[in-house]
């Protein structure tokens, strides 16, 4: 999306901290081991002194503020933010399972909501000018 011009590279790299503390929270869908994938079981410098459990918790609590500055876990942004950027899972099947007030919404709406809720997050990391 950034190649097209679509989202700025600050809203993507809100994106990527994002997905990088919703992974040390370990919040991903329970799924079998891709061995093709390698782990290299290294931690970002911010987390890297803290206990285990100590340092999962952080990250819990800093991806639920994120999810409450885009709306809330059941806003549409948060719905996105969680499904599209923390599990990963395609715009396109993202927007094919949600609906609100018993409608469907199109993939290009669906984008939309990325964006916006992008938009936010890149805000809130920012923190207040």
């Amino acid at each position: 999306m950034e190649r097209r011009g679509t989202i700025t590279a600050a809203m993507r790299q809100a994106a990527e901290d994002f997905r990088s503390r919703f992974a040390v929270a370990q919040l991903d869908p329970l799924r079998a081991l891709d061995y093709l994938q390698p782990r290299t079981g290294k931690a970002g410098p911010r987390y890297r002194d803290a206990q285990p459990a100590q340092r999962i918790e952080t990250a819990r609590e800093e991806v639920w503020r994120a999810l409450l500055a885009v709306g809330g876990p059941s806003s549409p942004g948060g719905s996105c933010l969680w499904h599209v950027v923390g599990w990963e899972q395609s715009i396109k099947d993202w927007a094919l399972g949600q609906g609100w007030n018993g409608r469907r919404i199109s993939q290009e709406t669906a984008a939309g909501i990325l964006v916006a809720t992008l938009g936010a997050l890149e805000a809130h990391y920012r923190g207040p000018r």
